[in-house]
């Protein structure tokens, strides 16, 4: 009876097995048929979509204008390691991280606090250079008074006055010595393309420097507290574990969030 019971099982499962191998093959043939009428009609309109196909290519300026929308897609995937190497993000982030570093908790605050802090005092602090773009190229552009390479010209004026106070003359003239470019007679002559690096390595260095000024009272209580605990004998506690209550209690009362903002928010001024 059991052998029995287990043979009717087993073909049960066959069964069901090549039912569903039959209905993936039709369901196969159906999306092939489909896919072969699409390449057929070179005009599809579907609810809400439209794809047309041109294989004749007789106009030049759509060719020219598609291989310009491309361009300008893979510019904007690019466009947010961009526009974050170019505003006051780099320092924040990297000061921040160094902090959570220099307390000893590397995950407190979470990286989404940490990112989403940088976030908000970089748009605090960009806020005015923002505000001139939109008043002098976007506003003029989206009302047909300049055109786009005006507007593009225009609005990079403010972010380049913007990494100009923020950048080195050395960082500036490294990147001039190493593109063979001409020494510029005023600033307006240096290049966008020497500029951005300069103001990234400028910006690192500036970052670093604040970090390690953060760094050294914490250092100080780790030395302090690893001398007490080797003169006491435990040399089997780690130090870190004993120190990590008075840093927190240290940058508690001396309101550190507070004193970090108003850091960095006044670096950039």
């Amino acid at each position: 009876m059991l052998h029995r019971k287990y043979s009717t099982i087993h073909k049960q499962k066959r069964g069901t097995l090549s039912s569903r191998r039959i209905f993936l093959a039709v369901l196969i043939l159906i999306l092939g048929g489909a896919l072969v009428g699409c390449a057929g009609d070179p005009n599809l309109t579907a609810p809400g979509v439209t794809l047309t196909i041109d294989p004749s290519g007789q106009q030049p300026k759509q060719v020219v204008s598609g291989v310009q929308l491309f361009v300008l897609l893979t510019v904007l995937s690019l466009a947010p390691s961009i526009l974050i190497l170019m505003t006051s993000f780099t320092r924040i982030i990297i000061v921040l991280s160094m902090l959570r570093s220099a307390i000893g908790t590397p995950t407190i605050p979470p990286n989404q606090v940490v990112i989403g802090l940088s976030l908000l005092l970089t748009i605090f602090i960009m806020a005015p250079v923002y505000g001139q773009i939109d008043q002098t190229a976007i506003q003029p552009y989206l009302k047909n008074q300049i055109d786009q390479d005006t507007a593009f010209k225009i609005g990079m004026e403010p972010i380049r006055e913007f990494m100009f106070k923020q950048t080195r003359e050395k960082d500036i003239q490294l990147f001039l010595d190493l593109g063979k470019m001409e020494r510029p007679k005023t600033v307006k002559d240096i290049s966008t393309l020497a500029l951005f690096p300069a103001f990234v390595i400028s910006e690192l260095r500036t970052a670093f420097t604040m970090g390690f000024i953060i760094f050294l009272p914490f250092l100080v209580i780790d030395m302090v507290v690893s001398s007490i605990l080797l003169s006491m004998g435990m040399m089997m506690l780690p130090p870190s574990l004993v120190s990590l209550p008075f840093k927190i209690l240290l940058f508690v009362m001396v309101d550190g969030w507070y004193l970090i903002a108003r850091s960095l928010t006044i670096s950039f001024n």
